[in-house]
């Protein structure tokens, strides 16, 4: 579908790659990885046609289609609705339905024989493009993405940035075109909206090429890992898991290559240096000579998993309770946030607050830090010290300072040699030290905001949205900070597998309360499935009119028999909704019927009736299909405790 071959392309004298190379296959599923720099975006970009390589080239088949989801687009701005924004996406369709309506229109007061052709025609295409369920295609793609049926109708240039971003990814994934590339989509959703995106992608007939630094996110997505480094590219057939795996043992098999081949050179080379002032060798050391400036030396394996070992230093221990909140209320106007919750947080806590957005995880953040005006109390504890580390601090950076200038200001009065092995932690090493602050790149720039925060010598820390903007290394230093972190702190993260290694604790806010599991993500997540899980069996009994238990283990005869007499009255039902289904099928046909029948289009307005039962038929079928599903699924759940 798309090939790129022996690639490469230049930012000044710096190759970003060079003889790289990449087949893209229909219906494949990559995730492309590296550190900041490296020329991920500046790959799809190339790809996309927007940079033009200076060596190489790329080639795709006719049909190949590119949607492109990258940075730029959170600048958009529009006065229509994210529902109209987003059913761009359905070009033709649109403009048939103009037409339609044209017609239709002219055929109220101006009726002609040729207006009837042109209708049937309009009609027939919008249909086979799937005209008629376009809106609630667009809709179910928008509400998946976190947006309420209330916000389809607001203009888009009322939404922020990051939910903008969701609009522009729903027109993406409407435009379903053969190569969908998306830039960091992770940023901008919250874990609702991320577990929406994975099972669409899943299930995404054309090929994908996803940025992301989501580790969970790129496990449950992509088939295919390919890596930028050394300017080329280079693929592992497996998810991010399995290239963890598979490029360990190829580092083993790479390093025991360049060992062996150095201890060979080592040889070859004291051979020379003994033999070569004796004419009797000459003949043999230029042979040596030779086969040295021959030889294709292999590169030793460039450790890139960093490890962080710095001591943080508290000037006072805090008491038990680090911070207390009783009967707190928090509104914006009408829209309510908390009412009358309350939550404690102990010393050694490490809380992960997660969550939809719009919840309220960063209000909580900033009442927790004394910053956000509440009614009810907030009381912190003895001898708590704390320091806030969020997006908006990046700019509070002076971009005039240098790394090591900026880090003096936390006024730790930790010495130089000090300050410059803490940046060396977050990989700014040598004369990196040295660079002001306004050449660095975001990324480098959050580094930067974490050690100045990690350094302050709190014994309590708050982060919103830490990882946002970092590399897999990055994260992986800041996981280590934290693991090493003997304070208390309140993380506000949407990355589960940073999430997943340094919170004991789970915050989350439901039914404008503070709710806490008192365990690990992994832990919340089993736990928070068995709710869905049992939310759906009660929903399913409902419409079943079937009571059905939780699933549990069959143990003895008497419950074999109870879970049969349930069976036998869930398939009761079953048989009277395939009942409905087959009627409904049959209005649809007829109604279809009717439709082409030529003399229809002689009276416009039960034209327009008839489209409009069409339409009501079709939404019915489709319920009655979801309902049967649903009691489909309880019907094999219970079969399946009887095995």
């Amino acid at each position: 579908m798309l090939s790129i071959n022996n690639l490469s392309f230049y930012f000044g004298s710096r190759p970003m790659y060079d003889g790289a190379n990449l087949h893209i296959k229909p219906k494949d599923k990559i995730g492309l990885i590296g550190a900041n720099g490296t020329g991920k975006s500046t790959l799809l970009r190339i790809i996309n046609g927007e940079y033009q390589p200076d060596g190489g080239s790329i080639s795709k088949s006719g049909d190949c289609s590119i949607g492109f989801l990258n940075q730029d687009l959170l600048s958009y701005q529009s006065n229509d609705s994210i529902l109209s924004v987003a059913m761009q996406a359905f070009e033709r369709q649109n403009i048939l339905q103009q037409e339609i309506d044209k017609v239709l229109h002219k055929m109220e007061t101006n009726f002609e024989d040729s207006d009837v052709d042109r209708l049937a025609r309009f009609q027939d295409e919008f249909e086979a493009l799937g005209g008629y369920t376009m809106q609630s295609e667009a809709e179910a793609i928008l509400e998946g993405l976190g947006f309420t049926t209330d916000d389809l109708q607001q203009p888009l240039h009322t939404f922020s940035g990051g939910w903008r971003m969701r609009v522009m990814l729903a027109k993406l994934l409407l435009q379903k075109p053969s190569l969908l590339m998306l830039d960091e989509p992770t940023n901008h959703l919250d874990l609702p909206s991320i577990e929406w995106v994975e099972n669409y992608i899943n299930t995404y007939e054309g090929a994908i090429i996803v940025v992301s630094h989501d580790r969970f996110f790129l496990d449950n997505t992509v088939t295919t890992i390919v890596e930028v480094t050394g300017a080329k590219l280079v693929s592992y057939s497996g998810n991010y898991e399995f290239y963890i795996e598979e490029k360990a043992l190829r580092n083993e098999i790479q390093k025991g290559a360049y060992e062996n081949q150095q201890q060979a050179i080592r040889q070859t080379e004291r051979f020379i240096t003994r033999f070569k002032a004796k004419a009797t060798k000459a003949r043999q050391v230029q042979s040596r000579v030779k086969a040295l400036e021959r030889m294709e030396i292999i590169d030793d394996v460039i450790d890139e998993n960093a490890k962080v070992n710095f001591k943080f230093n508290f000037g006072t221990q805090p008491g038990r309770f680090i911070m207390t909140l009783d009967k707190v209320t928090k509104a914006y106007g009408a829209k309510k946030i908390l009412t009358d919750t309350s939550g404690t947080i102990e010393r050694g806590d490490k809380i992960a607050l997660i969550g939809a957005n719009g919840k309220g995880k960063s209000t909580l953040l900033r009442i927790i830090d004394g910053s956000e005006p509440i009614t009810g109390e907030r009381t912190i504890g003895h001898n708590v010290i704390d320091s806030f580390y969020a997006q908006h601090q990046l700019e509070s950076l002076d971009v005039n300072n240098t790394l090591l200038d900026e880090l003096k200001l936390t006024g730790t009065g930790k010495l130089e040699t000090e300050l410059r092995g803490v940046l060396g932690c977050f990989l700014f090493s040598g004369d990196d030290v040295f660079k002001k602050i306004k050449v660095l790149s975001g990324g480098e720039k959050s580094r930067v905001a974490l050690a100045k925060v990690l350094i302050s010598e709190a014994n309590f820390l708050l982060l919103d949205e830490p990882t946002n903007h970092l590399d897999m290394m990055s994260v992986n230093i800041l996981i280590q900070a934290l693991q090493q972190y003997e304070g208390t702190f309140v993380v506000v993260s949407h990355d589960r597998f940073f999430v997943s290694e340094i919170a004991n604790k789970i915050w989350y806010i439901e039914n404008e309360e503070i709710k806490v599991y008192p365990g690990t993500y992994e832990e919340y997540e089993i736990w928070q499935e068995q709710r869905k899980t049992n939310a759906v069996v009660e929903e399913t009994s409902k419409k079943a009119e079937v009571k059905i238990p939780e699933k549990k283990v069959v143990v003895n005869d008497f419950e074999k028999k109870e879970i049969q007499k349930k069976l036998k009255k869930l398939n009761q039902s079953l048989s009277e909704i395939e009942n409905q289904i087959a009627q409904l099928e049959t209005a649809k046909t007829e109604k279809e019927n009717q439709l082409a029948d030529p003399t229809i289009y002689n009276d416009p307005v039960a034209l327009k009736r008839e489209n409009e039962d069409y339409q009501q038929i079709q939404g019915k079928l489709k319920q009655a299909n979801d309902i049967w599903e649903e009691v489909m699924m309880e019907i094999e759940e219970l079969e399946g405790s009887l095995v």
